[in-house]
Parts: structure tokens; sequence; C-alpha cells
């Protein structure tokens, strides 16, 4: 009888060991579960290749979203007036600049009020960028809007403050 309930703790013990070992391994492989998929992930360093759930990889190191032909990139840097938004346009699997767009930005706060901000273009940065000077804490969600000599693109990112 002893050795039965030994038997049987000793196995119960093993079954939850593989169980926990299992159910580990599914949430390091799923990329849905990993921080650096998250959408609402900010970071700020430049030039990092990483890559994303979706195959799409990010070049100046924020949130991305590919459009058909389109690589669209927002990076929220804080600063002590605000927010900088940098948004980098790209065309192709080459990744080719696309100077020449018109760029705005609908921003919504964490209260929900909204504003839109035009994003001009800036020749010595290679990005488009306009400083947001709301400093309410909470997450923002910033829809993009891009005229490419009358092509619209639209990708939807966010950020926490």
């Amino acid at each position: 009888m002893r050795s039965l309930k030994l038997g049987l703790i000793l196995l119960g013990s093993m079954g939850l060991i593989f169980l926990n070992a299992c159910s580990n391994k599914e949430q390091a492989s799923n990329p849905s579960n990993s921080p650096a998929a998250s959408p609402t992930e900010t970071t700020t360093k430049a030039e990092v290749k990483e890559v994303k759930s979706d195959g799409s990889h990010s070049l100046k190191g924020g949130q991305v979203a590919e459009t058909g032909a389109y690589h669209l990139e927002l990076v929220p840097l804080k600063e002590a007036d605000g927010v900088h938004l940098d948004f980098y346009l790209y065309k192709g699997d080459d990744h080719k600049l696309v100077p020449n767009a018109k760029i705005a930005a609908q921003v919504q706060f964490p209260d929900g009020t909204q504003k839109i901000l035009d994003l001009p273009y800036k020749a010595n940065g290679e990005h488009y960028g306009a400083l947001l000077t709301e400093k309410a804490t909470g997450q923002y969600q910033v829809k993009i809007t891009a005229d490419i000599n009358g092509e619209k693109v639209n990708g939807r990112f966010s950020f926490n403050q």
C-alpha cells in the first residue's frame, strides 16, 4: 500500500513537471505572447532590425506596419517638451525612401480626445516628424495617413507615455 501511494505521488509529480514544461515551451514559441510582438511596444533604439511576428522588421527601432508595397514605421521619442513622432515611409522590398508624401497623424489621447498633426518631411533625418506637446499619462493611439501622389496608405500605432 505504501509503495502504491509513493508510486502515485511520483507519477503525479512527473505529470505536473511534464505539463509545466510543455506550457512554458508553447508560450516561448508563440509570438503573440512575446513582448517583442506587442503592438503597444515602443522602442527608441536606432537602426535595430527586429523580426516581427508577421515577418516584417523594424529599420529604425519603432513599430512597423506593412501595407501593400509600403513599410511604415513610427518611432515616438520622449523629450522634455513632449513626444517627438518620427515617421519613416519606405516602398518595395528594397525599402526605398519615399520623401514626397503628405503625412498626417490622427492622435487619440488617453482621455479619448483627438488631435491631427501634419508631419512634414525632414530631409536631414530622412523622415517625417512633428512634436506632440501633450503630456497626459496613458496610451496614445495614432493613425497615420499617407498620401503618396494620390495613393492613400494608412497605418495604426500606439505608444504609452
